[in-house]
């Protein structure tokens, strides 16, 4: 049958293709053999992931191979039957067959740290290669993976040998040829209307959607849909009504609203006690989930500072992330809103000047920095931090005796903190309090850090959880023998959990992170059982400071919160979610709406019409946020708008946190 196919000039393409199907299915089958353990064991939605999964991958067969059979038909005989043509086809085939083998290597390691196809965190991967191929270099024996892959696709390449000189050797009539370059343009053209959105969920179990998905299917739909309309895809309420839903859930008691625009949540926050001006340091410790740390049941002994951290400080124990990468978590942390479908507002266009937790700091006179170990491009974070006020340090800015150990992602964490200690001293010298927001990198793959400094072994992921841990204690310590040591607060969170892996459309658990607030002069233990997410950091920290300022956050201060009020909101990069009352409201593109009781357990799944309610609340949030970035409700206020209130009564932060 082979040589059949291979008597013609569309054999070539035809051939390509269907090993691209065989390898295809093998790649889901593996998929599917080691992810069973979490899989339905129902034959009939194992056998959709099949039957789905060929569609998918026909329809990336006819885009990859219908342009080559095209051209291939048109191509004239004096061109077609040349030396250089035959050799460019031999070259061109053993490409496409290492290109496939890449492919399936790539999906299979993708999948080992998302349990995903590629998505939308491939395209970012694609678009920072520098990051990410220097990540991959120091993870992985490339060099061995390559190797392999050529080898594999020269061996294919020896074995179609044959084939492939018959194709190249064929005469076919103009009139043939153009019958068959015609229904490969019929192929290509259907295939263009296929449209992966219009399948319904195959199961509540996200992995098994996944496994009927294409990896190369999947990164173009999320190249192509980097940033989704909230209203073309998701559920509404009438905007008036959405309006006043979310005003309700925003304000806190002593707070009053100063507009009355739709979805307008501009307010006046007016705490009761005196201001007081302390330094505030932010770190934001990449990938840390919080079933690290001892307080949440770990038992290896990975962080021992952050442990005494938390016993000595404020700990926030049902703190969630609002999403699975940084920029998210660095979205939240900065401007305090709902993580809105698509990308993260770090990464869009026409993110400067708005209404951001350093508006407020730099209004009230102070310093303002954004401090990361990396190179601040990527994720477009130099950028969008310098267009919102923030003065911006990153890995290229850093003096020679702060770059001692470095990887691929940056500096490792203790020359960031190094760093951040310098620049403190300057602004404390030119008698400016001061706000330093950290990012830091150590603890990402690949693993690496400073010889000498833990008794572990390097390329491993708990060996760089102890890493994190010391150099947050080393700074704590180093910063102890500082001038402004004692008037400054820390907060130590992160920006998302190391893993985001989970059955369930949004695994609550895998947003679970810590947080800690460290100022033993003012702030007295305390354990914080709140429910709340990162976009409640910005006005908590201001409030332990008891400033006066005029909001635009949609976060609320979690320490003055009323206990019943607790809720999280989450996201994936499509899903969007609300955390409350013991389940998890869940929004979906083509309003393929949910409700998860007691997601943290059990795990029951409810149409929407379970508790409509629930609902419409979800909705306001994100309606709201989304139609105020939109219409500009986010835009930095003036800093007259954040000093023209007195305090009503003169008492201090001690007392109020209980010294």
């Amino acid at each position: 049958m082979i040589s059949r196919i291979f008597g013609h000039r569309v054999g070539i393409p035809v051939i390509l293709a269907l090993v691209c199907l065989t390898l295809f299915t093998g790649l889901r089958t593996m998929l599917l053999i080691e992810s069973f353990p979490d899989l339905p064991q129902e034959t009939m939605s194992l056998l959709a992931v099949y039957v789905q999964g060929l569609l998918y991958d026909l329809v990336v067969c006819i885009w990859a191979f219908a342009p080559l059979a095209i051209g291939l038909e048109v191509l004239p005989e004096r061109i077609y039957h040349t030396v250089v043509h035959r050799h460019l086809m031999f070259a061109l085939v053993a490409g496409l067959f290492f290109g496939i083998g890449f492919v399936m290597v790539a999906e299979w390691l993708f999948w080992q740290e998302f349990s995903a196809r590629f998505n939308f965190i491939a395209v970012d991967y694609l678009i920072y290669r520098r990051e990410v191929a220097g990540n991959i270099a120091e993870s992985y024996p490339l060099v061995a993976i390559l190797s392999a892959l050529v080898i594999v696709a020269l061996t294919k390449l020896y074995w179609v040998r044959g084939g492939l000189r018959r194709a190249l050797e064929e005469r076919t009539p103009p009139r043939q040829r153009a019958v068959s370059a015609g229904f490969a343009i019929l192929l290509l053209v259907g295939a263009s209307w296929f449209d992966g959105d219009r399948f319904a969920p195959l199961s509540t179990n996200t992995y098994v959607d996944e496994l009927a998905r294409n990896g190369l299917f999947q990164f173009f739909y999320a190249f192509r849909h980097n940033q989704l309309d909230y209203e073309r895809y998701y559920s509404v309420e009438d905007p008036t009504l959405a309006s006043e839903l979310l005003r309700a859930q925003v304000l806190l008691p002593g707070e009053r609203f100063t507009g009355s625009q739709l979805f307008d949540v501009t307010r006046r926050v007016s705490p009761p006690e005196a201001e007081r001006k302390l330094n505030v340091i932010l770190i934001t410790v990449e990938s840390l989930s919080a079933d690290y740390l001892r307080a949440f049941g770990n038992s290896d002994g990975l962080t021992p500072n952050l442990d005494r951290l938390a016993t000595e400080g404020l700990l926030f124990t049902r703190y969630y992330a609002t999403g699975n990468r940084t920029v998210r978590g660095l979205e939240a942390v900065t401007l305090g809103i709902p993580p809105t479908p698509g990308n993260s507002v770090v990464r869009r266009p026409d993110n400067a000047n708005l209404f951001s937790l350093g508006s407020v700091f730099r209004a009230k006179g102070y310093d303002v920095k954004f401090l990361y170990g990396g190179y601040g491009y990527f994720d477009n974070m130099n950028a969008f931090f310098a267009s919102n006020g923030y003065e911006v340090i990153d890995r290229a800015l850093f003096a020679e005796d702060e770059k001692g150990f470095a990887n691929v992602w940056g500096v490792a964490d203790e020359y960031l903190y190094r760093r951040t200690l310098r620049e403190a001293d300057r602004s404390h010298a030119a008698g400016k309090p001061f706000f330093s927001l950290l990012m830091t990198t150590s603890n990402h793959r690949s693993y690496t850090f400073p010889e000498g400094r833990i008794d572990a072994p390097q390329r491993n992921r708990k060996s760089v959880v102890r890493y994190t841990d010391w150099a947050i204690g080393h700074f704590i310590d180093e910063a102890r023998r500082h001038a402004w040591f004692e008037d400054t607060v820390f907060v130590i969170g992160a920006d998302h959990c190391a893993g985001s892996a989970g059955k369930d459309a949004v695994p609550l658990l895998r947003y679970h992170i810590p947080l800690i607030v460290y100022a033993p002069r003012y702030v007295a233990p305390r354990t914080v059982n709140q429910v709340a997410s990162q976009m409640d950091l910005p006005p908590t920290v201001l409030g332990l400071l008891n400033l006066h300022y005029t909001s635009r956050f949609y976060g609320r201060d979690i320490l003055r919160t009323p206990p019943d009020q607790g809720r999280a909101l989450v996201a994936t990069y499509q899903r969007v979610a609300l955390y409350e009352n013991d389940r998890l409201t869940i929004l979906s593109p083509r309003r393929l709406d949910e409700i998860h009781l007691d997601p943290l357990g059990n795990d029951m799944v409810k149409p929407m019409a379970f508790d409509k309610t629930a609902g419409a609340r979800t909705i306001a949030w994100y309606q709201g946020a989304s139609w105020a970035l939109k219409h500009g409700l986010l835009s930095a206020l003036p800093a007259s708008a954040h000093n023209n209130a007195a305090p009503r009564t003169e008492k201090s932060l001690l007392s109020d946190f209980g010294h």
